[in-house]
């Protein structure tokens, strides 16, 4: 059987965090009943003039410099006429002969080492509205909602050759975006979507083959297993002496199998024009710099200083800036606790433990980062066990309780008492002949379990290293 290659680029969608839409004052919360967050300009009533949202502007222009793309200073919308029923004007205003932003690259990271992708452009345009179809009433319905909503689409060139290429290129998008904060990029709720050209070729030539551009794509898997099966489809037809058509294809994750939607179209078919209602944007020198000024450092720089600055591992700092709400929660308790590596110790041990337990994202996490130092503090000053630390802690991560009191009133700090320690420790020796005696006779691993025993005898609030000791002093009298 002949080798072949695989072609592989990307349109991604993505859905900017501003409160309003882009040509108009609408909300853009996600939720809420069909067609209540819409006015005449979003939902295309003749006479309606679009407005542009100034943050749009700023958040496409922070998310190219992010992907090292060079600016267009000057730039203007396009209408691009097609027409379906989630489309209200019958067509969408974008940009196809001035995009924002272009010529860029990300560098991604798999198990075959770094490599560059490149960014052919990203440009702002408004998103359609989205059609319900319902099966029980044999119906199609719309809900404009959506429409209006900012994008930036961002095409990247024919770069990637896998699936694993494309999910790490993607996780490297969404990580992008979400630390820049210019969107949440949630896939289960549509601000980010995925759109994969995909061709064949047999290996060692240099000519393309046809490719088809896959949708419905809501998730990383279900991307991994799109571009697998239509890999296999099309070395298929190409075994059997088939041509691929160049079309639009749907997949359907369930079946794990695509069809045919239409052909796919050209830009000349959309019948592009410059749009008559919106002026073109001049961003001047100074409003690129000061967006400049605001950047924040992303994941890559983050990860980076961790391990320098603060002495974490490779493996301890990738995971810690997976999440811009987790590193940062991360980086208030590292500095009001003095201790960043025990701070990174407490995250990746007990956090990530309760995020996993309860089912929660880092978006999630609310405890507040001083509750957890003033812990670290206390239990570094031996006045709570690292047994009854993680049980208050919990209480900290669900309530965001505060720990000081929360001690003092469930009687959880260490007792000082040297009389009660060793007439506890007394009493527990002498119920346990067997183990003293094992201990007496050199069996050091015992003391841990008499140790087990005082702390639990004493429900955590004695120091386990004054009970070790003093386990050692009274068998040494006896």
């Amino acid at each position: 059987m002949k080798q072949y290659e695989t072609i592989i680029g990307l349109e991604v969608h993505v859905e900017l965090a501003t409160k309003t839409k882009i040509f108009c004052g609408c909300s853009t919360e996600f939720g809420g009943a069909p067609n209540t967050h819409t006015c005449p300009v979003c939902t295309g009533m003749p006479g309606s003039l679009p407005v542009l949202n100034k943050k749009v502007v700023e958040f496409a222009i922070a998310a190219g410099l992010a992907a090292n793309c060079k600016i267009h200073q000057f730039c203007r919308f396009d209408r691009k006429n097609y027409f379906y029923p989630d489309n209200p004007q019958n067509y969408q205003i974008s940009q196809l002969y001035l995009p924002i932003c272009y010529d860029g690259w990300l560098e991604i990271e798999t198990s075959a080492g770094k490599k560059k992708i490149r960014i052919h452009e990203m440009h702002m345009e408004e998103d359609a509205g989205k059609l319900i179809h319902d099966e029980w009433e044999d119906c199609s319905l719309v809900d404009y909602n959506r429409s209006g909503v900012p994008l930036i689409e961002i095409v990247s060139e024919p770069d990637m050759r896998s699936a694993e290429e494309v999910i790490a290129y993607l996780e490297k998008l969404r990580l992008m975006m979400q630390y820049l904060g210019v969107s949440d990029c949630k896939l289960q709720e549509g601000s980010m979507r995925a759109d994969v050209n995909l061709s064949v070729r047999e290996m060692g030539t240099e000519k393309l083959g046809t490719r088809t551009e896959m949708k419905n794509l809501n998730s990383f898997k279900a991307i991994a297993r799109a571009i697998e099966g239509e890999r296999e489809r099309q070395i298929e037809l190409l075994e059997e002496g088939r041509t691929v058509d160049q079309e639009t294809r749907r997949w359907d994750d369930n079946k794990e199998y695509s069809y045919a939607m239409r052909s796919k179209e050209d830009a000349k078919d959309y019948r592009y024009f410059p749009d008559p209602d919106l002026l073109p944007v001049h961003i001047s020198d100074a409003w690129m710099e000061e967006i400049k000024s605001r950047q924040p450092e992303l994941r890559d720089e983050k990860k980076a200083r961790y391990m320098a600055e603060y002495g974490l591992s490779e493996y301890d700092a990738h995971v810690l800036t997976e999440s811009r709400a987790l590193a940062e929660l991360y980086e208030r308790t590292a500095l009001l606790c003095g201790n960043p590596k025990k701070a990174a110790n407490w995250f990746m041990g007990e956090v990530l433990r309760l995020m996993k337990e309860h089912g929660m994202d880092a978006e999630q996490v609310s405890f507040e980062p001083k509750y957890l130092a003033d812990l670290m503090k206390a239990q570094e000053k031996g006045e709570v066990s690292p047994q009854n630390a993680k049980k208050v802690f919990e209480r900290v991560f669900l309530d965001n309780t505060e720990p000081l009191s929360y001690l003092e009133e469930h009687g959880m700090k260490i007792v000082e008492d040297t009389k009660l320690l060793e007439d506890t420790v007394s009493r527990i020796l002498e119920a346990n002949p067997g183990p003293l005696s094992e201990l007496r006779g050199g069996k050091d691993k015992v003391l841990g379990f008499f140790v087990g025993m005082v702390m639990k005898e004493m429900r955590g609030k004695a120091n386990p290293a004054a009970v070790r000791a003093c386990i050692q002093k009274l068998v040494n009298q006896k």
